[in-house]
């Protein structure tokens, strides 16, 4: 199926990486000719209250926290001039919501888009917490684009790899990139393995064997993982091959193990070291 209905989460401040980010992220839509929906956030940030003493002051009045937002108009401001840079059907909506209401918001705008493309800070709780969000209650994928390498993202998916080890997200991932791996030029399967058992092999060449149905040559190979993890793995990978888009299925274990041990997913969340295409 071909991704025409996109949805693009915005929060926080206009900051240069952001407004790159955006820039980035309508320039593949408008490469994949799809429609973006923008949905901004003012974050309702609740700022304590001076302490005063005074009879004119009823207990309720004293309560109340003063509110403040954050400039999502800045950030419209900068969708809306990508839209008409890169020539991007769009729309745009803005809400006004709690910091700790914002992630669930996304996830049930996201439920009926193709695809939500999710500008990503590094190592910041709110961006993994949306992402999170998105992962589990969408139940579409998710595209992330990484603010800290957004100049050196391209906006055409030439070298993609599928990061596999034949679970059910990973396949779901697989069936949700399928319209990336078809425009590929190259596409390359990579188990992260020590074992390299026959079970691993056949699997990998099932999955070539599957991607060649639909008009997609691929190829397999392992990489050792060597006391590193899985997460850590792919990151090197990826910068040593200069991959354009790295596809995998989020939370292989559960999301509470990866928590608290670490795990693919949870790495590559709170740093994409290149675009990256989720699915769970």
């Amino acid at each position: 199926m071909a991704i025409k209905d996109v949805l693009l989460p915005l929060v926080g401040e206009p900051r240069a990486a952001a407004i790159a980010a955006i820039d980035k992220c309508m320039a593949v839509a408008g490469n994949i000719g799809a429609r973006v929906t923008a949905m901004a956030v003012e974050e309702d940030i609740l700022v304590r209250p001076k302490v005063t003493i005074s009879n004119d002051l009823d207990n309720t009045a004293m309560a109340e926290a003063v509110r403040s937002v954050s400039d999502s108009h800045g950030l419209l401001k900068a969708f809306d001039a990508a839209a008409v840079r890169f020539g991007v059907r769009n729309e745009q909506k803005l809400d006004r919501l709690a910091a700790a209401d914002i992630p669930a918001n996304f996830a049930r705008c996201a439920r009926l888009r193709d695809l939500t493309i999710v500008p990503v800070r590094t190592h910041d709780s709110q961006s993994e917490k949306i992402v999170e969000r998105l992962i589990f209650e969408s139940g579409r994928p998710i595209l992330m684009c990484p603010e800290e390498f957004v100049a050196e993202l391209p906006v055409v998916f030439g070298d993609v790899v599928i990061a596999w080890d034949h679970t059910a997200p990973a396949a779901r991932a697989v069936a949700d990139a399928l319209p990336m791996l078809q425009s590929a030029a190259k596409v390359r399967i990579v188990t992260a393995t020590d074992d390299k058992t026959p079970a691993e092999l056949e699997s990998g060449a099932a999955l070539v064997s599957h991607l060649a149905e639909h008009g997609i040559k691929a190829t397999f190979e392992m990489v050792k993982i060597d006391g590193s993890s899985v997460g850590k793995v792919f990151e090197a990978y990826v910068h040593a091959n200069a991959v354009d888009l790295l596809i995998m299925g989020a939370y292989r274990h559960s999301r509470l193990n990866e928590i608290v041990w670490g795990g693919a997913t949870k790495t590559i969340i709170g740093r994409p070291p290149c675009w990256v295409m989720m699915s769970r």
